[in-house]
């Protein structure tokens, strides 16, 4: 059987100086890069949801996961179905703002990464409050697409969440020694 020659990077110069650069920048500046878009992204989500929170929808779509959890269910006969999700929607707008308040001094997206990692906290606590989640008769690990697939993306979030308190006390403990 012949073998068929395939050239390799080495055998075309430009390529391996242009992916060697490539890369030489993406080790220079991908961290930050990242992080800077791990804090938008968080952001744009507060605001897009925290918005959302101020709509009849909204508040109305809330209403199984909200209505069904020992945490939150009190909410309810004191502010009422809109009452409570205007009030989610202000705590959420605050937690982008603060989020976005990095720019300023890292100490409020500090607070709002806590508040943030606690707001997906118990937004997780609705997977084992909230019936339709898990779906027994098509086997483990099966879950809904909504309330199940909507509320499992929150592991993700949460841990956006974490990422931006931990890089935000970070960037405190740095300035104080310099």
């Amino acid at each position: 059987m012949s073998r068929v020659s395939i050239p390799s990077v080495a055998a075309y110069p430009s390529l391996q100086a242009a992916a060697t650069s490539l890369f030489d920048l993406v080790d220079r500046h991908g961290r930050m890069v990242t992080t800077a878009g791990l804090y938008a992204s968080l952001v744009v989500v507060y605001a897009w949801f925290g918005g959302m929170k101020f709509t009849a929808y909204e508040a109305e779509g809330l209403t199984g996961l909200v209505g069904n959890s020992p945490l939150l269910s009190w909410v309810y006969p004191i502010f009422g179905v809109r009452g409570f999700s205007g009030l989610l929607g202000v705590l959420e707008l605050s937690i982008g703002a603060l989020i976005a308040a990095r720019l300023v001094n890292p100490v409020y997206s500090l607070v709002g990464g806590a508040l943030s990692a606690g707001l997906f906290v118990t937004t997780l606590s609705f997977m084992a409050t909230t019936p339709g989640v898990f779906l027994p008769e098509v086997g483990y690990p099966a879950i809904s697409v909504a309330p199940g697939q909507f509320l499992l993306k929150d592991i993700g979030l949460l841990a956006v969440s974490l990422a931006i308190a931990v890089d935000s006390l970070s960037s405190m403990r740095s300035a104080r020694v310099a």
